[in-house]
């Protein structure tokens, strides 16, 4: 029995945590799902996120996005942090629950490396491609919902949080060429990455995103359906 690596991508403020727990609670209350799993085909529903699924994710976490200096944390030092973080996350948490038959639901993963330290900080992407390959062991998603939104509503959206974590206090450019990372992404990886507007309302964002849902889990479970 193998499980589904599911995550949500995106630029800042665009919505992925809150999506990514409406579609946790859609699949705990859906008929299909829950047939599913008496049939064995899908064991839990299990959320996490990047960085901090761990403990030890916790702490590098910490250090990611609260880090505050007079000098600059290195870029090359930010990507091998990001690295060790998902090294730890995905033995100590994914791939024992895709080897239960767990869906996994994660707030981002590889694609945000490459988004962020790639195209974002300017490093060298067969490096970050290297580097994400050593932290997975060649595990990628079996979906990837990329919330689509512009980097300066995205922006915009987090400032009326409040306090703006490291990553966050970038300035626009920064966040405009994560952006463009993922558009570039998601032209590369069409297979697996589904963009879905971010920009529309709550409700209609988990909407379209639940449709998607439904359409991989027709694709996924079809001898499981049909019985």
């Amino acid at each position: 029995m193998s499980g589904r690596l599911v995550v949500f991508e995106g630029v800042e403020g665009c919505g992925k945590s809150t999506q990514l727990q409406r579609l946790q609670a859609t699949l705990q209350g859906s008929d299909r799902i829950q047939d599913l799993q008496r049939q064995g085909a899908i064991s839990q529903i299990v959320t996490t996120r990047e960085p901090g699924g761990t403990e030890l994710g916790q702490e590098i976490r910490h250090l990611l996005l609260d880090y505050r200096s007079a000098t600059p944390m290195a870029s090359r030092a930010e990507l091998l942090l990001y690295a060790a973080d998902r090294a730890q996350h995905v033995e100590e948490l994914i791939k024992p629950a895709l080897a239960d038959g767990s869906w996994v639901l994660c707030d981002r993963y590889v694609d945000s490396t490459v988004a962020y330290q790639g195209y974002g900080r300017g490093l060298d992407l067969d490096l970050i491609h290297q580097l994400n390959q050593v932290a997975t062991g060649g595990l990628l998603p079996d979906l990837t919902l990329w919330l689509q939104l512009d980097a300066a509503v995205g922006l915009a959206r987090t400032r009326q949080r409040g306090a703006a974590d490291r990553m966050e206090q970038a300035d626009l450019a920064f966040h405009q060429r994560v952006q463009q990372g993922f558009e570039q992404l998601a032209e590369q990886h069409s297979d697996r990455i589904v963009a879905i507007d971010a920009a529309a309302e709550t409700d209609a964002v988990a909407t379209e995103i639940d449709a998607v849902v439904d359409r991989y889990v027709q694709q996924w479970y079809t001898p499981s359906l049909t019985t």
